[in-house]
């Protein structure tokens, strides 16, 4: 049950420093939010495995705070979770595996990381209960956004078949994409997205049964500095950079006209130090996102003109499995639960995102990770 403390009464955060575990703490958002949590005067522990895809070597990253103490295991790991747990007031659960597409064939992976680790963790947590769990979620939950009719109704379309994909029909005819609210039932089309939904689901039952306040937050794509560049299954913005970093044109699937919405790195750390302070949402899934939807083709286009490789994207009309056309988010439950507003727009981000990515280098292997796609089928 929602509580009736509405943002903007006390908060239920101690007054003296609280220690925060961040599971996935080493990587993109969890680095940042560690930031967030230092700056105003709160204690990180970190707890990641430190895998090569995200992170090349299994060295400490450079972007982490010296201040975060960095426990390297693995969240499946009771001995390694027991330690990490040890003395911590709350926890963000972050660590998962990231990418719709890898997870159609290393589904065994997927399921392992995302399922079996959260699950890993809420036994843990069962044991040694905490004052508040916050777990990242996913906009992947919802399949296709919600849409409306000619007649102002409101539809959740089918995923398109294959045979659509094939005679490349890619939008739904006769129907306007809409902000996307919590309220639209999920349309788990990727084996990530059901994972994604799994930890959520997850973490708020057992949140539930063992009196731990919860709240899960549905991150819309995020985007900024220390994104993993030569990971070809990251955010389509890290994924794009990566391919300009190295003068070639980003590759964009169906027609580049797909919506999304895109939503700062430091947006995102905003509002899970919210969820942590404020108990409004506590017991919901909440949308985060910055409200507003972009086409990939646009994209594209802005990221290489800010960068200063203006090239043209290389739009492929071939199609992948799982895939959607169109979702971005509404973030009025956000705003009412957790005073969460995005502040940072989408110029201003991909201006810090450039200037980031100067002296950057990246290992281009998107075509590697298509190739791979297409040859399992899963890829057209």
């Amino acid at each position: 049950m929602r509580s009736a403390r509405r943002p903007g009464s006390p908060s239920r955060r101690a007054s003296t420093p609280e220690t925060v575990l961040i599971t996935g703490g080493a990587g993109f958002i969890g680095s940042h939010l560690a930031d967030a949590l230092l700056a105003r005067g709160q204690r990180v522990r970190a707890l990641d495995s430190l895998i090569p895809q995200v992170h090349g070597g299994a060295a400490r990253p450079a972007y982490l705070s010296d201040e975060v103490e960095l426990v390297t295991g693995d969240v499946r790991d009771a001995d390694a979770l027991r330690g990490a747990l040890d003395g911590v007031d709350a926890v963000v659960h972050l660590a998962a595996r990231v990418g719709v597409g890898q997870s159609m064939y290393e589904m065994a992976e997927y399921t392992s990381v995302n399922s079996l680790g959260t699950a890993a963790l809420l036994e843990a947590l069962a044991e040694r209960p905490v004052r508040k769990l916050v777990v990242a979620s996913s906009m992947s939950i919802y399949g296709e956004g919600l849409y409306t009719d000619s007649e102002g109704h409101e539809v959740e379309p089918p995923e398109r078949t294959r045979e659509q994909l094939a005679a490349r029909d890619w939008d739904y005819v006769g129907f306007e994409p809409m902000p996307t609210p919590e309220r639209k039932r999920p349309g788990l089309s990727s084996i990530y997205a059901l994972t994604k939904y799994d930890q959520e689901r997850a973490c708020l039952v057992a949140g539930s049964a063992y009196g731990i306040p919860t709240v899960a937050l549905r991150l819309f794509n995020t985007y900024g500095p220390r994104q993993a560049l030569s990971n070809p299954y990251t955010g389509v913005l890290a994924i794009f950079a990566s391919c300009l970093l190295n003068d070639r044109p980003p590759r964009i699937f169906e027609d580049g006209l797909q919506r999304r919405d895109f939503v700062s790195v430091h947006d995102v750390a905003r509002a899970f130090a919210l969820a942590l302070d404020e108990d409004g949402a506590d017991g919901l899934a909440v949308n985060i996102g910055s409200g507003r939807s972009v086409t990939v083709r646009d994209l594209a286009t802005q990221l290489g003109a800010v960068v200063g490789r203006e090239l043209e994207p290389k739009i492929t009309g071939e199609s992948r499995v799982g895939d959607i056309r169109h979702c971005f988010a509404d973030v009025g439950l956000a705003q009412e639960t957790l005073g969460y507003t995005p502040e940072v727009e989408l110029a201003d981000g991909m201006s810090a995102l450039a200037a980031w990515l100067e002296g950057q280098t990246a290992d281009d292997r998107v075509d590697d990770a298509t190739e791979e796609l297409t040859r399992r089928g899963l890829a057209r």
